[in-house]
Protein backbone atom coordinates (compact mmCIF):
# COMPACT_ATOMS: atom_id res chain seq x y z
CA UNK A 1 0.00 0.00 0.00
CA UNK A 2 1.41 3.37 -1.01
CA UNK A 3 1.43 6.15 1.56
CA UNK A 4 0.21 9.68 0.87
CA UNK A 5 3.84 10.83 0.76
CA UNK A 6 4.76 8.12 -1.73
CA UNK A 7 1.83 9.00 -3.96
CA UNK A 8 3.10 12.57 -4.07
CA UNK A 9 6.80 11.68 -4.42
CA UNK A 10 6.21 9.33 -7.35
CA UNK A 11 3.32 11.26 -8.90
CA UNK A 12 5.04 11.90 -12.24
CA UNK A 13 5.99 8.28 -12.90
CA UNK A 14 2.65 6.98 -11.68
CA UNK A 15 1.14 9.15 -14.44
CA UNK A 16 2.92 7.11 -17.13
CA UNK A 17 0.48 5.00 -19.13
CA UNK A 18 0.60 1.40 -17.92
CA UNK A 19 2.64 2.32 -14.82
CA UNK A 20 0.12 3.62 -12.32
CA UNK A 21 -0.05 2.89 -8.60
CA UNK A 22 0.15 -0.84 -9.32
CA UNK A 23 3.53 -0.36 -10.97
CA UNK A 24 4.78 1.70 -8.06
CA UNK A 25 3.65 -1.00 -5.68
CA UNK A 26 5.71 -3.53 -7.64
CA UNK A 27 8.79 -1.33 -7.34
CA UNK A 28 8.21 -0.93 -3.62
CA UNK A 29 8.14 -4.70 -3.13
CA UNK A 30 11.17 -5.45 -5.34
CA UNK A 31 14.59 -6.47 -4.05
CA UNK A 32 17.58 -5.72 -6.28
CA UNK A 33 21.11 -7.08 -5.93
CA UNK A 34 23.59 -4.57 -7.34
CA UNK A 35 27.10 -5.89 -7.91
CA UNK A 36 29.39 -2.87 -7.75
CA UNK A 37 29.20 0.63 -6.28
CA UNK A 38 31.50 2.34 -8.76
CA UNK A 39 31.08 3.98 -12.16
CA UNK A 40 28.11 1.90 -13.33
CA UNK A 41 26.79 1.18 -9.88
CA UNK A 42 26.44 4.86 -9.01
CA UNK A 43 23.81 5.84 -11.64
CA UNK A 44 22.06 2.48 -11.31
CA UNK A 45 21.75 2.94 -7.55
CA UNK A 46 20.73 6.59 -7.76
CA UNK A 47 17.93 6.08 -10.26
CA UNK A 48 16.57 2.90 -8.71
CA UNK A 49 16.54 4.63 -5.34
CA UNK A 50 14.81 7.76 -6.60
CA UNK A 51 12.29 5.58 -8.47
CA UNK A 52 11.30 3.94 -5.19
CA UNK A 53 12.75 0.44 -5.35
CA UNK A 54 11.95 -1.45 -2.16
CA UNK A 55 15.34 -2.90 -1.24
CA UNK A 56 18.73 -2.29 -2.83
CA UNK A 57 21.47 -4.69 -1.75
CA UNK A 58 24.89 -3.38 -2.87
CA UNK A 59 28.03 -5.51 -2.83
CA UNK A 60 31.52 -4.06 -3.33
CA UNK A 61 34.88 -4.81 -1.69
CA UNK A 62 36.69 -1.59 -2.63
CA UNK A 63 37.38 1.65 -0.82
CA UNK A 64 37.09 5.10 -2.40
CA UNK A 65 40.18 6.44 -4.18
CA UNK A 66 40.86 9.86 -5.68
CA UNK A 67 41.00 8.37 -9.18
CA UNK A 68 37.40 7.14 -8.78
CA UNK A 69 35.92 10.61 -8.58
CA UNK A 70 35.75 11.37 -12.32
CA UNK A 71 32.95 8.86 -12.75
CA UNK A 72 31.77 7.34 -9.46
CA UNK A 73 29.35 10.10 -8.58
CA UNK A 74 28.13 8.57 -5.31
CA UNK A 75 31.55 9.23 -3.81
CA UNK A 76 33.12 12.58 -2.90
CA UNK A 77 36.57 13.72 -1.85
CA UNK A 78 35.75 13.41 1.85
CA UNK A 79 34.93 9.73 1.29
CA UNK A 80 38.43 8.78 0.13
CA UNK A 81 39.65 5.78 2.12
CA UNK A 82 36.15 4.76 3.15
CA UNK A 83 34.21 1.72 2.00
CA UNK A 84 32.33 2.40 -1.23
CA UNK A 85 29.23 0.58 0.00
CA UNK A 86 29.08 2.76 3.12
CA UNK A 87 29.68 5.94 1.13
CA UNK A 88 26.95 4.93 -1.32
CA UNK A 89 24.47 3.97 1.40
CA UNK A 90 24.90 7.35 3.11
CA UNK A 91 24.12 9.29 -0.08
CA UNK A 92 21.27 7.04 -1.20
CA UNK A 93 19.62 7.36 2.21
CA UNK A 94 19.46 11.10 1.64
CA UNK A 95 18.11 10.70 -1.89
CA UNK A 96 15.23 8.58 -0.63
CA UNK A 97 14.98 7.48 3.03
CA UNK A 98 12.04 5.24 2.11
CA UNK A 99 14.31 2.77 0.32
CA UNK A 100 16.09 0.03 2.29
CA UNK A 101 19.80 0.04 1.44
CA UNK A 102 21.83 -3.05 2.38
CA UNK A 103 25.59 -2.43 1.97
CA UNK A 104 27.78 -5.54 1.73
CA UNK A 105 31.54 -5.05 2.00
CA UNK A 106 32.67 -8.32 0.44
CA UNK A 107 34.34 -9.69 -2.66
CA UNK A 108 31.89 -11.63 -4.83
CA UNK A 109 33.10 -15.22 -5.29
CA UNK A 110 31.71 -18.57 -6.38
CA UNK A 111 31.61 -19.56 -2.72
CA UNK A 112 29.54 -16.66 -1.39
CA UNK A 113 27.58 -15.29 -4.35
CA UNK A 114 24.41 -17.30 -3.74
CA UNK A 115 24.27 -16.13 -0.13
CA UNK A 116 25.01 -12.52 -1.08
CA UNK A 117 22.26 -12.43 -3.71
CA UNK A 118 19.92 -14.15 -1.28
CA UNK A 119 16.25 -13.59 -2.04
CA UNK A 120 16.81 -10.72 -4.49
CA UNK A 121 14.44 -10.61 -7.44
CA UNK A 122 17.16 -9.76 -9.95
CA UNK A 123 20.88 -9.06 -10.39
CA UNK A 124 22.48 -5.95 -11.87
CA UNK A 125 26.02 -6.29 -13.20
CA UNK A 126 27.97 -3.10 -12.48
CA UNK A 127 31.34 -4.84 -12.38
CA UNK A 128 34.59 -4.15 -14.22
CA UNK A 129 35.81 -7.68 -14.93
CA UNK A 130 34.54 -10.73 -16.83
CA UNK A 131 35.29 -13.44 -14.24
CA UNK A 132 32.91 -11.89 -11.70
CA UNK A 133 30.36 -11.24 -14.41
CA UNK A 134 30.42 -14.94 -15.31
CA UNK A 135 29.84 -15.79 -11.65
CA UNK A 136 26.82 -13.47 -11.56
CA UNK A 137 25.51 -14.79 -14.87
CA UNK A 138 25.65 -18.41 -13.64
CA UNK A 139 24.01 -17.44 -10.36
CA UNK A 140 21.15 -15.67 -12.14
CA UNK A 141 20.59 -18.75 -14.29
CA UNK A 142 20.72 -21.07 -11.28
CA UNK A 143 18.27 -18.94 -9.31
CA UNK A 144 16.09 -18.26 -12.36
CA UNK A 145 16.19 -14.48 -11.94
CA UNK A 146 16.92 -11.76 -14.54
CA UNK A 147 20.45 -10.47 -15.06
CA UNK A 148 21.17 -6.96 -16.32
CA UNK A 149 24.61 -6.58 -17.89
CA UNK A 150 26.49 -3.35 -18.50
CA UNK A 151 30.09 -2.60 -19.47
CA UNK A 152 32.12 0.50 -20.39
CA UNK A 153 35.45 1.43 -21.99
CA UNK A 154 36.47 4.99 -22.80
CA UNK A 155 33.56 6.65 -24.61
CA UNK A 156 31.97 3.28 -25.43
CA UNK A 157 29.55 1.09 -23.55
CA UNK A 158 27.19 -1.84 -23.95
CA UNK A 159 24.17 -3.33 -22.23
CA UNK A 160 21.95 -6.40 -22.48
CA UNK A 161 19.29 -8.14 -20.40
CA UNK A 162 19.18 -11.86 -19.68
CA UNK A 163 16.03 -13.80 -18.78
CA UNK A 164 17.21 -17.29 -17.72
CA UNK A 165 15.69 -20.14 -19.68
CA UNK A 166 14.24 -17.76 -22.26
CA UNK A 167 17.02 -15.67 -23.77
CA UNK A 168 20.71 -15.70 -24.60
CA UNK A 169 22.93 -15.27 -21.56
CA UNK A 170 26.20 -13.41 -21.07
CA UNK A 171 28.24 -16.51 -21.88
CA UNK A 172 26.32 -16.98 -25.14
CA UNK A 173 27.74 -13.57 -26.05
CA UNK A 174 31.33 -13.92 -24.85
CA UNK A 175 31.75 -17.74 -25.09
CA UNK A 176 33.88 -17.96 -21.95
CA UNK A 177 36.35 -15.40 -23.25
CA UNK A 178 39.15 -14.57 -20.85
CA UNK A 179 40.27 -10.96 -20.59
CA UNK A 180 43.16 -10.05 -18.28
CA UNK A 181 42.25 -7.66 -15.49
CA UNK A 182 43.87 -4.32 -16.14
CA UNK A 183 43.34 -0.62 -15.69
CA UNK A 184 41.21 0.69 -18.54
CA UNK A 185 40.24 4.21 -19.69
CA UNK A 186 36.80 5.64 -19.00
CA UNK A 187 35.12 9.04 -19.02
CA UNK A 188 32.35 9.56 -16.47
CA UNK A 189 29.59 10.22 -18.99
CA UNK A 190 29.86 6.67 -20.39
CA UNK A 191 28.88 4.77 -17.24
CA UNK A 192 26.24 7.45 -16.68
CA UNK A 193 24.62 6.52 -20.00
CA UNK A 194 24.96 2.75 -19.61
CA UNK A 195 23.99 2.77 -15.93
CA UNK A 196 20.82 4.69 -16.76
CA UNK A 197 20.01 2.15 -19.47
CA UNK A 198 20.44 -0.67 -16.96
CA UNK A 199 18.23 1.09 -14.41
CA UNK A 200 15.62 1.64 -17.12
CA UNK A 201 15.64 -2.06 -17.96
CA UNK A 202 15.25 -3.00 -14.30
CA UNK A 203 12.29 -0.66 -13.84
CA UNK A 204 10.64 -1.87 -17.05
CA UNK A 205 11.05 -5.49 -16.01
CA UNK A 206 9.62 -5.00 -12.53
CA UNK A 207 6.69 -2.89 -13.65
CA UNK A 208 6.06 -4.98 -16.78
CA UNK A 209 6.38 -2.28 -19.42
CA UNK A 210 7.95 -2.06 -22.85
CA UNK A 211 10.44 -4.28 -24.65
CA UNK A 212 13.59 -5.47 -22.90
CA UNK A 213 17.15 -5.72 -24.27
CA UNK A 214 16.88 -9.48 -24.58
CA UNK A 215 18.68 -11.45 -27.30
CA UNK A 216 20.35 -8.23 -28.41
CA UNK A 217 23.35 -6.20 -27.38
CA UNK A 218 23.03 -2.42 -27.34
CA UNK A 219 26.30 -0.60 -28.10
CA UNK A 220 26.88 3.08 -27.33
CA UNK A 221 29.57 5.07 -29.15
CA UNK A 222 29.87 8.42 -27.42
CA UNK A 223 32.42 9.88 -29.82
CA UNK A 224 30.14 9.38 -32.82
CA UNK A 225 27.01 9.67 -30.66
CA UNK A 226 25.51 6.55 -32.14
CA UNK A 227 23.70 3.54 -30.78
CA UNK A 228 23.93 0.22 -32.60
CA UNK A 229 22.31 -3.11 -31.89
CA UNK A 230 23.47 -6.67 -32.45
CA UNK A 231 21.35 -9.80 -32.39
CA UNK A 232 22.51 -12.41 -29.86
CA UNK A 233 21.35 -15.99 -30.32
CA UNK A 234 21.01 -18.43 -27.47
CA UNK A 235 23.65 -21.15 -27.72
CA UNK A 236 22.26 -24.66 -26.99
CA UNK A 237 25.82 -25.71 -26.08
CA UNK A 238 26.43 -22.77 -23.76
CA UNK A 239 28.32 -23.86 -20.65
CA UNK A 240 26.10 -21.61 -18.52
CA UNK A 241 22.57 -21.90 -19.91
CA UNK A 242 22.69 -24.72 -22.47
CA UNK A 243 21.26 -28.21 -22.07
CA UNK A 244 23.54 -30.80 -20.40
CA UNK A 245 23.51 -33.09 -23.44
CA UNK A 246 24.59 -30.29 -25.75
CA UNK A 247 27.29 -29.20 -23.32
CA UNK A 248 28.79 -32.69 -23.31
CA UNK A 249 28.83 -32.82 -27.11
CA UNK A 250 30.55 -29.44 -27.23
CA UNK A 251 33.38 -30.74 -25.05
Amino acid sequence: MLTAEELQRYDRQIMIYGFGEAGQEKLKKAKVFLAGAGGLGSPVAIYLTTAGIGTLRIADHDKVELSNLNRQVLHWKENIGKRKVDSAAAKLGKFNPGVKIEPIFETITEANVSQLVGDADLIVDAMDNLPTRYILNRTAIKKGIPFFHGAVYGFEGRAMTVLPGKTACLNCLYHSASVPEEKFPVIGVTPAVIGCIQATEVIKYIVGLGELLTDRLLNFDGLRMKFSEFKISRDPACEHCGTPSKQVKKK
